[in-house]
Formats: structure tokens, C-alpha cells, sequence
């Protein structure tokens, strides 16, 4: 049954839909934009919280200027004697931030790499209250601007599909990422979907939804089809790990089986029981990443499970 906010916000649309459908889809297209609050939620997320924090006051935060406000990074500079001189980076998912990938971060940090940690806009040190995916793989490409070329990237859930659209010059005016190898976990493979299912959620109707895909391609520069980790997947032709929880509540599994038989660099795992945010902290999903980012073979596709 739908919550109570969420009845009044189709109410809402309902109402200014009748009125005018174009202003409806600019303002759905806003809220779909709109980043939650920064505040840890429950005694078990301030836990969390409070542990990563502890954990990144070791790092070094960067604040790196886009186009509309700046986005933290904190580097986490290795402490292994033998440093193999790689570079990764970690990029959270909607409503998350640097703290929560704490566990991911340091156990890609044990393997001898240089690890950055990035918070995208509208979310943990970085600026604003509002996200796009053009403007998150503007922060992805500046994290590697100013650090270099990262040899591995992972991106959680939405920072995933930000990696993607980075990776994959679906901003012509962004210079693509370089990465080698990329990690995705959790991660939307059809932002086109995701647009749906959020107009489907707050009750648009037909108009609406064209009035907020218009929107969508003025601000963001693309069109909503064209937000496809798929096609990037097959044009770049990278080592691409996709670990996925079947039963994911958030982002569901359709979204990584769509990445079945792309191209045979692509790895598939399967970290069932985990979900869609217990997942970046899995001892064994940690384990597969940074052996996958480290340089373990992938030019064979699998399909692997772990629980």
C-alpha cells in the first residue's frame, strides 16, 4: 500500500496534470532529480555511519570543481610496503555517500592500491540537493582529471550506471573515462526503466510523462533511451564485473541479466541473500572485486554464485 507522502504526491500531480501536463513533467523531473537527506536513517545506518566516518578521517578530501557546485573525493593512499600502483575508484549509489562504502574502500585498499572515494553532488560532503546523471559522470571524469587514470573503477547501484555513461561518451562534451576494468554492483542497466517506473509511481499520465522526458533531454543532454549501460557495454568493450543480488529489492535482477552475453568480457556474480545495500559490505563480494580489479582474467563470461 502506497505511504501517505507518496498518496498526497499523486494527488498532487493528479490535479496540476489536469491544468497543464508540461509543467507537471518539469516538476516530476525535478523531484526524480531531488537527492534525500544526508542523515543517516535508524540506529543501524548511524552505526554504520559513524564507523565510516572513523574510518575516512585517514583520507585526504579533495573538492573538485563541475559545472554547478564541486564534489568531494577522499583518497585513501595505501599502506602496503609492496604498492602495485593501482588507482580505483569507488562511487556510491542514491542516498549513500563515501562512509557507507567504508568496508568496500579498505578492503580494496588491502590489495596495494591507491583507493579514491567519491561523493556524488547533492550528497555526503559534496554540494547541492539534486542529481543527474550527467553531472554525476562530470564528477566521475573530474575525479580522474585530477588523480589520473584509474586502472579499476566500482560503482554501487546508481553510481554504477554513472560510471557507465562516463565510461561511454554518452556526454559528448565530457572527456570519456579511462578505467580498464569496471565493477557494477546493484547497478541499473536501463535508466530508461528506472524513468518509467518512477513516472508509473507518482501517477503520471501520458502527457506528463512526454513533458518529463523533454525536460530530461534539455537539462541532461541525452535521451532517456540513450542512459544505457548495455549499448555502453557492447562500444567500449572493457573487463566488466557484474555482481547482482537475485533477490535485490531495489534495482531487480532484470537489470544485470541484460548484460548476459554482451560481449565475452563480461563476468557475471551472483552474491545472493545480500540484497541491495548489504552487498558493497560482503566479505566474498569484496574478495571477487578486488581480484577482478586487480587483473583476474575476464576474457571468458561466468555466471558465478556466492552467498
Amino acid at each position: 500500500m502506497p505511504s501517505f507522502p507518496l498518496k498526497v504526491t499523486r494527488l498532487a500531480f493528479a490535479q496540476l496534470e489536469k491544468a497543464s501536463p508540461a509543467l507537471a513533467g518539469r516538476i516530476a523531473f525535478e523531484l526524480f532529480c531531488r537527492t534525500p537527506s544526508r542523515r543517516p536513517k535508524g540506529a543501524k545506518a548511524k552505526q554504520v555511519f559513524m564507523v565510516g566516518r572513523n574510518r575516512l578521517r585517514q583520507a585526504q578530501t579533495v573538492r573538485l570543481a563541475l559545472s554547478r557546485g564541486m564534489a568531494a573525493a577522499h583518497l585513501l593512499p595505501t599502506e602496503t610496503v609492496g604498492k602495485n600502483g593501482h588507482r580505483i575508484l569507488v562511487v556510491h549509489g542514491w542516498g549513500s555517500r563515501a562512509e557507507y562504502l567504508s568496508d568496500l574502500a579498505l578492503g580494496l585498499r588491502q590489495t596495494g592500491a591507491e583507493v579514491v572515494v567519491l561523493d556524488l553532488p547533492g550528497h555526503g560532503a559534496s554540494s547541492g540537493r539534486r542529481l543527474d546523471l550527467r553531472i554525476a559522470a562530470e564528477a566521475i571524469v573530474a575525479a580522474e582529471r585530477h588523480f589520473g587514470r584509474f586502472d579499476g573503477v566500482v560503482g554501487h547501484s546508481f553510481g554504477g550506471a554513472a560510471v557507465m555513461m562516463a565510461a561511454g561518451s554518452v556526454f559528448p562534451e565530457l572527456k570519456p573515462l579511462q578505467a580498464a576494468r569496471i565493477a557494477l554492483i546493484g547497478s541499473p542497466s536501463s535508466m530508461g526503466e528506472v524513468f518509467n517506473g518512477f513516472a508509473s509511481m507518482v501517477g503520471l499520465g501520458r502527457g506528463s510523462v512526454g513533458a518529463m522526458r523533454n525536460r530530461a533531454m534539455e537539462l541532461v543532454g541525452a535521451q532517456v533511451e540513450d542512459l544505457d549501460g548495455v549499448s555502453v557495454a557492447r562500444r567500449i568493450d572493457r573487463p566488466l564485473l557484474v555482481v547482482h543480488a537475485e533477490d535485490d529489492k531495489e534495482v531487480n535482477v532484470g537489470h544485470a541479466q541484460r548484460y548476459i552475453g554482451v560481449s565475452p568480457h563480461v563476468r557475471h556474480l551472483w552474491a545472493n541473500g545480500h540484497g541491495h545495500r548489504r552487498i558493497v559490505s560482503a566479505p566474498e563480494v569484496i574478495a571477487a572485486v578486488a581480484s577482478f580489479l586487480a587483473g583476474a582474467d575476464a576474457s571468458a563470461q561466468v555466471d558465478r554464485r556466492v552467498s
